[in-house]
């Protein structure tokens, strides 16, 4: 039996369309490009990355350049007083100014043996590649998400337009019982009870349309875009069992591809990295050092305006050296180091467990949900047929006298009710095998294209 009612109102709310509608593949665009989630991810990954880079140039030369100017006054005036051959005194000099000295050096220096740096930048690496997991998984996530909030429009959808037919089977049946009280051919109470039921569903009415608003904000706060005409699921679908359709063979492969599981990994070994430096607080670090100086002298401002008196510039000098630095005692913040770095590698290895068992859990829940979606997708299809079927059986006996109003506003609610239940149902049991492959870590564009494809 054809679905009357659910064809007729998914056809009434597609006809105000006459625009494209836009598809799942262009909402993943969109999120693409506009995602702040997304984004936040991609920064923290390049700035984590930052990380290498600086972990390393500890590792390579250092070179540095020095330029001082240093002025020396003397403390008040200073006067020379000058004599004749025969020790007369014949006159008195002015000022005898001040001295400055210029000094240019240059130094090079290289750590030679400093084991911290290198565990840091095993760490960093370790930190790095984290990241880079982590970016992973928002980008994987990104795709769920997208789709969890692109069906959740559509069910939501449905919804609204079953709540309006319902609203608009509940008016003709209060409108059917009014005539009838209005010949005698029924009681004030079969109004009462259909204006009733009516009334319920102008408000149910409102209620979904305000849902349905949400959720579209909720798709728009992916994408950046408004989300208005989107194209719906087909009839037909392909009911497929998740393969391999075995649930341990998807546990297995979760557990090795999941990207947040790597991700958790990567920080143990960055942690178990941090430990061995902080370890080697303990040990000696030898630097090489190769420096160049060269310092100039001169006397400025000698005399009443005689202008500069400059010594003889110096000789320039070039030192070589290696630096020996054994830690002895350091209050106990090396030790202290040590313990700190123990705890942090013992919480990631907490952190990377519990990832581990909610990515199984999460696994075999979603496989259980593709497997028991294909029958419950059937069995609210053949629901809707047999609500629909009763509610006309309701119906009809109504008229001849055989049944009550209250059973045909119970019938109707029960056809609403079913077809809002098909509809979700076929909605969830697309969006599990996404979430499916999602949690397995191996959800990309062609998943989502093959999505895609199940529109129209």
């Amino acid at each position: 039996m054809r679905l009357k009612l659910l064809t007729v109102a998914l056809a009434l709310a597609a006809a105000p369309f006459a625009s494209h509608a836009e598809d799942l593949l262009d909402a993943y665009r969109q999120a693409r490009a506009n995602d702040p989630v997304l984004s936040q991810a991609d920064s923290t990954r390049l700035a984590t990355g930052e990380g290498v880079t600086q972990a390393r140039a500890l590792l390579l030369p250092q070179v540095s350049a020095q330029l001082s100017l240093t002025q020396t006054d003397p403390n008040g005036p200073v006067h020379e007083t000058l004599y004749d051959n025969n020790n007369n005194p014949i006159g008195v000099t002015g000022d005898v100014g001040h001295s400055r000295t210029r000094q240019l050096g240059a130094t090079v220096s290289q750590s030679v043996v400093d084991f911290s740096k290198y565990a840091d930048l095993k760490a960093a690496r370790s930190s790095a590649d984290s990241q880079n997991a982590t970016y992973e998984a928002a980008l994987q996530q990104l795709s769920t998400r997208v789709a969890t909030a692109y069906f959740q429009v559509l069910t939501n959808d449905d919804a609204l337009t079953f709540q309006k037919a319902n609203e608009q089977a509940l008016a003709r049946q209060l409108e059917q019982a009014q005539q009838r009280f209005d010949v005698g051919l029924s009681a004030i109470t079969d109004v009462q009870d259909a204006k009733a039921q009516h009334d319920t569903a102008v408000a149910q009415v409102i209620t979904a349309e305000n849902t349905l608003a949400d959720s579209r904000e909720a798709l728009t706060q992916i994408t950046g875009k408004p989300a208005d005409n989107l194209k719906k699921l087909r009839e037909q679908l392909p009911m497929d069992a998740p393969s391999p359709n075995d649930a341990q063979a998807w546990v297995s492969e979760a557990v090795k591809t999941n990207p947040t599981i790597i991700a958790a990994q990567y920080n143990v070994d960055s942690a178990e990295h941090s430990i061995s430096s902080a370890r080697a607080g303990h040990l000696p670090t030898i630097d090489a050092t190769l420096g160049y100086s060269k310092s100039t002298a001169w006397n400025q401002n000698v005399g009443a305006g005689t202008g500069t008196t400059a010594a003889a510039n110096g000789r320039g000098s070039t030192s070589v050296g290696l630096t020996l630095n054994v830690p002895i005692f350091s209050g106990g913040a090396t030790q202290s180091r040590v313990r700190q770095s123990i705890y942090q590698r013992d919480s990631a290895q907490d952190s990377l467990e519990s990832t581990r068992r909610q990515v199984v859990r999460d696994t075999l829940n979603y496989y259980r949900s593709v497997v028991a979606g294909i029958s419950k997708v059937e069995a609210t299809k053949a629901a809707v047929e047999s609500a629909e079927s009763a509610r006309d059986a309701t119906q009809a006996g109504f008229e001849v006298g055989t049944r009550t109003i209250v059973d045909v506003l119970i019938a109707q609610q029960n056809l609403t009710s079913a077809l809002s239940d098909y509809s979700q149902a076929r909605h969830q049991f697309v969006l599990d095998k996404l979430l499916l492959k999602q949690t397995a870590g191996t959800v990309d564009v062609k998943d989502l294209e093959a999505v895609n494809s199940l529109l129209q």
